[in-house]
C-alpha cells in the first residue's frame, strides 16, 4: 500500500484511512523510532523550531506527538490534573507515522506538516474521537464528516492529537455558569494558579496551549472565547472575520458572530495556523464574502517594526479598575509610543454596550435554529434542542450539579428567524459596524486597542463566574470583525493580554501590530502549575 498518495481527504483511492492506520501501526509495533527515547524537552518550542528538527532528523512527527501524548498523561490526567483534554486521538501516532513516510518521500505538505494540534470539543471530526461541546446529552455522537476547517487542518499535515474540553455548549448554557466546565469533561484549570478559572468557551484549548499540550490549538468565539482564554492563560489568541474560516461542522451558537480560530504560544504560529485554514465552504456562504480578501500565508505580514507610524485607539475606561493592571497598561502605553505608535483616546465600549441587548436575543434565535439544523443531522441521540433540555432534566444529577439550563429553555421558547423581533435585534447589533468604522474614519485610526480582559478569577462551581473587569471582546465579537490579543504582563503570577482590532479582514495589519508588540515586549512565560497565590 503506497502510503504517499495519502490525500487530503484522509484516505487513499479506495483504501480507509482506518485500513491505513492500521497497517502502520501493524509495521511499527516492536519497531518504534529510535529518537521517541530521546531525552527531549518540546516546551516552549514553536512550529518553526520543530519543523527545523523534523527536517534535520533529529525528531520526527512521531516522536513529537508521542513526547505530547505523554505530557497530557503527566501534567492533564496526573500531576496537576489541568483537565483541558476531553479525549486523545487513539490514531494520533499512526498519523503522524504516514506523515514521516511522506517526508522521507519528499513530500512536505507545508509549515503544519506532522504539527500536533488540539482542537475544540465542538468541532466534527469524523474519526474514532466524538463531538459533543462537553454536552453528555450528546454524548457518542460521532461526526459522518470532518468540518470544513478539519479537512484543512488534515489537508496541511497537521497531526490531530486530540480534543479540549470547553465551558459546556461554548457557554451557552446558563447565565450562572463556571467557564471551563463540562458535563462531560468536568473542570478545567488555569496552568498558571490551578485554583484559577482558564476562561471560557475555550478554556481546554487555551490550558493545553498555554501548558505546552500540544504544538498549537484551535478554539471558537461567539463573543469573547477565543480571546478571553488567551488572555488570562498567557497566549496569543485570533479571532478571525467571521466568514473567513468556515464554520460548517461546528457546533454553534450564532451564524452572525461565530468563528474558530487559533490559540498559540507566539504571533507567527498563531499566523501559521490562520492562513491554513482559510478557504470558501459551499456549506458557509458568508464565506464568499473572504474571496479577494483573505490570505494562505499570513506570517508574509510579521514585521518587527509594525508599530511605527501607526495611531491607535486606546479604549480610556480601561484606564479606572484594578490598579495593578492600570499600572501595566500605562507601561504598555508607554512602550507603544516609544516603538513609534499615535495613541489616541477612544470610547468604543459606551455606545457598542448599548447593543447588548440585542446582541443577546439575536444569540438566542440562532442558537435554537442553528442546533436544531446541527442536531438534525448528526450522529447524537438528542435530534434537538428541545431534547437535550429534556436529556437534561432527565439526568439532572450528571448534567446539572452545579448550575442549570435556564439559557437553553429561553432559546427554545424563541420563534423562527423570520421573526419581527429578531430582526430588529439583528440589525441593532451589526450596526457596532458602523461603530468601529467611523471612530476608525474619524481618527484615522489602524486600529483599536485596550486590554483584553481582567484577571482570571477564581473557580466558584457554586456561584459562577464573576466580572474582574476590562473586558473588550463584545465591540469587535458583534461586528463580526477580526481581533487579536497578545501577552501584555503579568499580576501576581496571573497573565493578562492586550488587544488589537479593526475593521473586516483587516488581519494583515493587526498581525504586523500583534507582532512588533511582541518581539517589542517578549513577555511570555511558561506556567508554573502553582497550587495557589
Amino acid at each position: 500500500m503506497n502510503r504517499r498518495n495519502f490525500l487530503r481527504n484522509g484516505s487513499l483511492a479506495g483504501v480507509t484511512l482506518s485500513a491505513l492506520v492500521k497497517e502502520t501501526a501493524q509495521a511499527s509495533n516492536g519497531n518504534s523510532s529510535a529518537n521517541q527515547d530521546k531525552d527531549v524537552d518540546l516546551n516552549e518550542m514553536t512550529i518553526e523550531e520543530l519543523q527545523q528538527k523534523m527536517q534535520s532528523g533529529e525528531l520526527t512527527s512521531k516522536s513529537i506527538t508521542q513526547w505530547y501524548l505523554k505530557r497530557i498523561k503527566e501534567i492533564d490526567k496526573e500531576g496537576p490534573k489541568l483537565n483541558a483534554v476531553i479525549e486523545v486521538n487513539p490514531d494520533a501516532e499512526s498519523i503522524a507515522a504516514i506523515l514521516d513516510d511522506e517526508r522521507k518521500s519528499g513530500k512536505v505538505r507545508g509549515p503544519l506538516h506532522g504539527i500536533p494540534v488540539l482542537i475544540k470539543d465542538n468541532i466534527d471530526t469524523a474519526d474514532k474521537m466524538m463531538t459533543t461541546a462537553g454536552s453528555l446529552a450528546l454524548y457518542g455522537n460521532i461526526a459522518s464528516k470532518d468540518a470544513f476547517i478539519v479537512k484543512l487542518l488534515r489537508h496541511s499535515g497537521a497531526v490531530l492529537l486530540g480534543k479540549t474540553n470547553l465551558s459546556e455548549f461554548a457557554n451557552f448554557r446558563s447565565t450562572h455558569s463556571t467557564s471551563g466546565w463540562s458535563s462531560r469533561g468536568g473542570q478545567t484549570k488555569c496552568p498558571y494558579i490551578l485554583t484559577r478559572n482558564p476562561s471560557g468557551s475555550s478554556a481546554g484549548s487555551g490550558s493545553s496551549s498555554a501548558a505546552n499540550l500540544c504544538s498549537v490549538a484551535i478554539g471558537t468565539e461567539t463573543d469573547g472565547s477565543i480571546v478571553s482564554p488567551a488572555s488570562v492563560n498567557g497566549l496569543v489568541g485570533i479571532k478571525p472575520t467571521v466568514g473567513l474560516w468556515s464554520r460548517s461542522g461546528i457546533i454553534p451558537i450564532s451564524a452572525t458572530q461565530d468563528t474558530a480560530g487559533p490559540m498559540a504560544r507566539t504571533v507567527k504560529d498563531a499566523a501559521t495556523v490562520l492562513g491554513a485554514m482559510v478557504g470558501t465552504d459551499v456549506a458557509d456562504a458568508v464565506t464568499n464574502q473572504s474571496k479577494g480578501k483573505a490570505h494562505k500565508d499570513y506570517t508574509q505580514f510579521l514585521d518587527v517594526n509594525g508599530l511605527k507610524g501607526k495611531r491607535l485607539g486606546f479604549e480610556k475606561t480601561f484606564l479606572k479598575g484594578n490598579p495593578d493592571v492600570v499600572a501595566l497598561l500605562n507601561k504598555t502605553i508607554a512602550l507603544l509610543k516609544e516603538m513609534g505608535a499615535t495613541i489616541v483616546e477612544v470610547d468604543v465600549l459606551k455606545p457598542t454596550y448599548a447593543l447588548g441587548k440585542a446582541e443577546n436575543t439575536i444569540l438566542h434565535y440562532e442558537f435554537k435554529d442553528g442546533l436544531n439544523k446541527y442536531l438534525a443531522g448528526a450522529n447524537a441521540k438528542v435530534k434537538s434542542l428541545k431534547d437535550v433540555i429534556a436529556y437534561n432534566k432527565e439526568n439532572a444529577s450528571e448534567t446539572m450539579p452545579y448550575f442549570k439550563q435556564e439559557t437553553l429553555v429561553s432559546s427554545e421558547e424563541k420563534a423562527g428567524l423570520d421573526s419581527k423581533e429578531y430582526k430588529e435585534a439583528l440589525a441593532k447589533s451589526i450596526s457596532s459596524r458602523k461603530i468601529i468604522d467611523q471612530l476608525l474614519l474619524e481618527h484615522k485610526l489602524d486600529a483599536i486597542c485596550g486590554t483584553t480582559n481582567g484577571l482570571a478569577c477564581c473557580i466558584d462551581l457554586i456561584n459562577g463566574d464573576y466580572d474582574t473587569g476590562f473586558s473588550f471582546s463584545s465591540p469587535a465579537a458583534m461586528a463580526g470583525y477580526p481581533h487579536i490579543t497578545v501577552p501584555m504582563g503579568y499580576v501576581h503570577e496571573l497573565p493578562i493580554g492586550f488587544s488589537f482590532f479593526g475593521t473586516a479582514y483587516s488581519e494583515p495589519e493587526l498581525i504586523k501590530l500583534a507582532y512588533a508588540f511582541e518581539q517589542g515586549t517578549k513577555i511570555r512565560k511558561a506556567p508554573k502549575f502553582l497550587q495557589q497565590l
